[in-house]
């Protein structure tokens, strides 16, 4: 297997095991003046997990600047960055019919090789693909001892003119999650948006089927809440009230906030609540500066 060029923002980290691995593409969001703000599922499930006060591991690939703007914003989270010439990069274009969104380029896939063995065995990882960088089956070659996955990289197809639609995990790839702690999703990764009701019923039925076979589904509702599948029923936990400025990113919030509870706990609900409150108070502001530290949810949100 060919050697690839890999960047490391602490060379030293690789060789120290982490408590929080994430893996999965960090992207270059097009903005509609033209600029671009960086994005993805691992670059704000990063940012909470270290909020939350963990020492956290990121494996992704992208080209330099978008690689030096993750960097600043990560601070001291390790990364390890596959090089690449290109960006994960999406173009959200706003219709009276809703959102269209297009992927337009993409950075180079992430698999086992690239993940620090130090970093394979930790106490949570999350698989966090946004454009089918990496297979479903990483799942099974990792140690840690809480594993999810936010799948909604594996939940997208696009064509030759870049447009996103959903497409189903084939029963390859869902054997393959079948090790997992839990699958942590919202009805619009399995939809896409302005479904109709046909749609919806059908997502219903697949959200039926996947926690007959997986331990835990937590399944977000935007401001609603979430809901959290297990054992054949399902238990709806309320939303907390936010002033929403910005809603990008929330989910991949819920889910690293998820996985941290669970992996601290062992209780689900409780997990599932306090997904809640931490994503509430990441709409409040634009981009990963508004994800709130454990004193801030306190404070707003007391037990």
């Amino acid at each position: 297997m060919a050697e690839r060029a890999v960047w490391l923002s602490a060379p030293a980290a690789t060789r120290r095991p982490v408590e929080a691995l994430i893996v999965g593409h960090v992207t270059r969001d097009l903005l509609p003046d033209g600029d671009w703000r960086a994005g993805g599922a691992a670059l704000y499930a990063g940012v909470t997990a270290q909020r939350l006060g963990l020492r956290v591991g990121i494996v992704t690939s992208a080209p330099a600047d978008l690689r030096a703007s993750v960097a600043e914003t990560l601070g001291d989270v390790a990364l390890v960055v596959v090089e690449s010439a290109t960006a994960t990069t999406f173009e959200n274009v706003y219709t009276p019919m809703g959102r269209v969104q297009y992927l337009r380029d993409r950075a180079q896939p992430l698999r086992l090789d690239d993940i620090p063995p130090a970093w394979r065995a930790c106490e949570l990882a999350l698989l966090a693909p946004v454009a089918g960088e990496l297979a479903p089956a990483l799942a099974g070659e990792l140690r840690a001892r809480v594993i999810g996955a936010a799948p909604q990289g594996w939940l997208r197809q696009w064509g030759d003119d870049g447009c996103v639609g959903p497409r189903a995990l084939t029963s390859d790839e869902l054997e393959a999650l079948g090790g997992l702690s839990a699958l942590i999703l919202s009805r619009e990764d399995l939809t896409g948006p302005g479904a109709d009701a046909a749609t919806q019923a059908r997502a219903e039925r697949t959200l039926g089927a996947w926690a007959r076979r997986l331990p835990l589904l937590a399944v977000t509702c935007g401001a609603a809440g979430a809901e959290l599948w297990r054992a054949g029923g399902v238990e709806r936990f309320p939303g907390y009230p936010a002033r929403e400025v910005d809603p990008t990113g929330a989910g991949d919030v819920f889910a690293a906030t998820f996985l941290c509870a669970l992996a601290s706990t062992g209780d689900a609900a409780h997990a599932i609540d306090r997904a809640n409150r931490v994503a509430a108070l990441s709409v409040e502001g634009v981009g990963p500066s508004a994800i709130p530290t454990p004193a801030q949810v306190s404070a707003r949100y007391p037990a």
